[in-house]
């Protein structure tokens, strides 16, 4: 997967912002700052163009964007981290977040705000999950939840009609037969969801509890992980999900994904990577919860799709920070940003976006506030080594899907394995 590339960009022009800020004079550019992202074709290319646009307004700062996909993006990030070259301005995820914190490789941003970084127009509680032990380490750059994402096409030709908001896992399994039947064994009704760790988050928060406790042990239970396995075990047995072969594919990229290729009629993302599934799909993309599991609680919940965090090496803090305040407060950014990163956590930004958004974003945004009633409370912390548990169960699962080993027993291998990473992680 060679997705990394390296943007040098500049140029002169105007812009305006929320808060208004003062022209840059346009000379050399004399101070210089990376930011390093997780991508896909959608987003990098209006990450460029933002790139573009506030070099335009800071012709004194050059900013060099660096791109790749998420399966090797936190494989770099660790290397660049212990190699002391970590880029100035970072995507983060909130999985990884407390572990860069407890390794010192970001920096606290709560001298800045108010001065360099502008955040008095955000919605009450929208940073703090990027808050860690009283320090803002990540600032929401969007909001959203889990959703399942749909070939409508597909759907209306399998003569397939459902609550996108209100359908069951036994709903889920009859739609992925009927679609495989419709199409001929040509399309399956959707991805095996065996190794996705976030779509099982949403299984375990139905049964009443988190992945992990408050005080960073497994929330998660040896039934929970064999119940997950077990039941895509028994749609990939009836052959009406996607084979083992595209399955055991980690972190696959945008374009190998089952519902782009043709190959199924649903996978799972995030809410606001809808838009991007859309941008390679031809036939028209709808948005669904993740199915609830009967007589259980509601598993969605809201969060920041992602941060922008400021890194213990950014060399450059000043211009660092005002590349961050404009991608926070800059009504230009907001509208070219769209809401590939998810729903702007601010009513600012909101009504900056609202007149731009495709039909596809609108139905993204309508999805979002259709769940809002159907979402549980924001899930403890992913404690240190939650990356790590993340690969684990990815592992065991794949030993599950390729019939090595029974979902009971790589349940309770998984589940020993998990405990004993974090408690590695404690000392």
């Amino acid at each position: 997967m060679k997705l990394t590339r390296r943007h040098l960009l500049g140029g002169m022009a105007g812009g305006a912002g929320l808060a208004l800020m003062s022209a840059k004079p346009a000379f050399a550019q004399s101070k210089s700052i990376r930011h390093f992202w997780w991508g896909n074709p959608t987003r990098d290319k209006r990450t460029f163009e933002v790139i573009d646009r506030f070099q335009k307004t800071h012709p004194d700062i050059k900013v060099s964007g660096e791109t790749i996909g998420w399966g090797d993006y936190w494989t770099k990030m660790a290397t660049q981290t212990a190699g002391g070259n970590m880029a100035d301005v970072i995507q983060m995820d909130h999985s990884f977040i407390h572990e860069y914190v407890s390794r010192g490789a970001l920096k606290p941003l709560d001298g800045y705000v108010g001065k360099a970084v502008k955040l008095d127009h955000y919605d009450a509680g929208a940073n703090a999950v990027g808050t860690i032990d009283g320090k803002l380490y990540g600032i929401s750059i969007g909001s959203t939840s889990q959703a399942i994402p749909y070939n409508i096409r597909a759907f209306e030709e399998a003569g397939v009609r459902f609550d996108p908001l209100a359908w069951t896992t036994d709903d889920f399994a009859a739609i992925c037969a009927r679609i495989t039947e419709a199409s001929g064994g040509k399309m399956t009704g959707s991805e095996d969801l065996s190794l996705y760790i976030e779509n099982f988050e949403v299984w375990v928060r139905q049964a009443g509890h988190d992945l992990y406790n408050a005080d960073g042990t497994l929330g998660m239970t040896e039934e929970d992980v064999r119940t997950y396995w077990e039941f895509w075990a028994g749609l990939r047995g009836k052959g009406v999900v996607e084979g083992k072969d595209a399955t055991v594919l980690l972190d696959k990229a945008m374009s190998d994904l089952g519902i782009v290729k043709g190959t199924t009629a649903m996978t799972f993302r995030y809410a606001n990577q809808v838009g991007a599934v859309q941008a390679l799909v031809k036939d028209p993309v709808g948005a669904a919860m993740v199915p609830q599991r009967k007589g259980m609680s509601w598993g969605h919940f809201v969060m920041p799709s992602m941060f922008l965090s400021l890194t213990r090496d950014a060399r450059d803090i000043d211009s660092s920070l005002t590349y961050i305040n404009n991608w926070i407060t800059d009504p230009d950014t907001i509208r070219v940003l769209g809401i590939d990163r998810g729903i702007p956590p601010s009513k600012a930004g909101r009504d900056a976006l609202e007149p731009t958004l495709t039909a596809v974003e609108k139905n993204v945004v309508s999805f979002f506030g259709g769940i809002q009633g159907k979402i549980g409370p924001t899930p403890n912390p992913k404690p240190k080594g939650a990356g790590e548990v993340r690969d684990a169960f990815m592992r065991a699962g794949t030993e599950v899907v390729l019939g090595n080993v029974p979902a009971a027993d790589a349940a309770g291998q998984f589940i020993q394995d998990a405990a004993d990473i974090l408690e590695r992680a404690r000392r």
